[in-house]
């Protein structure tokens, strides 16, 4: 290991110096790089290639768990402490979730739903439970407001709205989508929080019109929607923060192919074994017509 390190260094420092501040002798180190590398090492070193290219695939986003699933996915047998080595020994390492932040203004006399979920955020069948909520991005042209409905069986993005502005319209475009796409059995659970645009006549109208059950959370209370919470965090953990200020038009269209193409297609989700949204669903029955 000691070798190995002066070998990958050499380029940085002296060789001498390496070699006195790790106490072995310049010959040694000399008589080591002449030896030809052992199965071992080979293997590492073609490992290493499949872990680098996991990783650009990831964004640069996966830690070990995720780049081990991938690589196993791929048919390559690998565990998770043997691709943490060699990741930390290329000085990769996955993306830390964002904090929760809260964005709801709950300052008004409208109509509350009960909280049904109670923070049970499981679900044992698609179309069962959604969870939702709106988060808002700073562009150079002000701010776009994202409105999201999540699957809490499969974690999958089945609505989807973005708007210059936050209302009505924008959470009842991201509610049309969802209904369009996944046509839901009545008495699927609808968990929001307790902002105005989820009290308001029309939206609740719509979701009585599909046999929705409304649910939302308690006031001041993020973690009892903590799983829209946490994929807002993904998003601006894993797109949004790693890319300077664009015009709404720009930071649209990245959104949407985070969305679509990444998230419900390609993103492994710790909670659904390391599968992403969509491979998840397809393990259910592919003739349920609410999928």
């Amino acid at each position: 290991m000691r070798f190995a390190f002066i070998e990958a260094e050499k380029a940085y420092y002296p060789v001498l110096v390496l070699c006195r501040v790790m106490q072995v002798g310049r010959s040694g180190f000399y008589a080591w790089l002449r030896r030809a590398p052992s199965a071992r090492t080979k293997a590492d070193t073609v490992l290493q290639g499949q872990i680098d290219r996991a990783f650009r695939g990831s964004r640069g986003t996966y830690g070990s768990p995720r780049i081990r699933a991938q690589l196993n996915a791929e048919g390559v047998p690998v565990s998770k402490r043997r691709v943490a080595r060699l990741m930390r020994r290329r000085g990769l390492c996955g993306l830390r979730k964002a904090r929760f932040t809260r964005t709801t203004d709950s300052r008004h006399k409208l109509p509350i739903a009960p909280n049904l979920l109670a923070r049970n955020f499981t679900a044992t069948a698609p179309n069962a439970v959604w969870v939702t909520d709106v988060t808002f991005i700073w562009t150079l042209q002000g701010w776009l407001y994202l409105a999201a409905i999540l699957d809490l069986y499969s974690r999958r993005v089945v609505g989807w709205a973005m708007s210059a502005h936050n209302d009505q319209a924008l959470v009842l475009q991201a509610l049309n989508m969802a209904l369009c796409r996944r046509q839901p059995p009545q008495g699927l659970i609808h968990h929001s929080d307790r902002g105005s645009v989820y009290c308001g006549t029309a939206y609740l109208a719509m979701l009585k019109a599909h046999g929705i059950k409304p649910s939302m959370s308690r006031k001041g209370d993020c973690w009892d929607n903590a799983v829209a919470e946490s994929f807002f965090g993904t998003l601006k953990q894993e797109l949004l923060f790693r890319r300077q200020l664009e015009p709404r038009r720009t930071a649209q269209t990245a959104i949407f192919e985070f969305l679509e193409a990444y998230y419900n297609r390609k993103r492994r989700h710790s909670t659904l074994g390391f599968l992403s949204p969509v491979d998840f669903e397809e393990r259910t029955d592919p003739a349920d017509p609410s999928m």
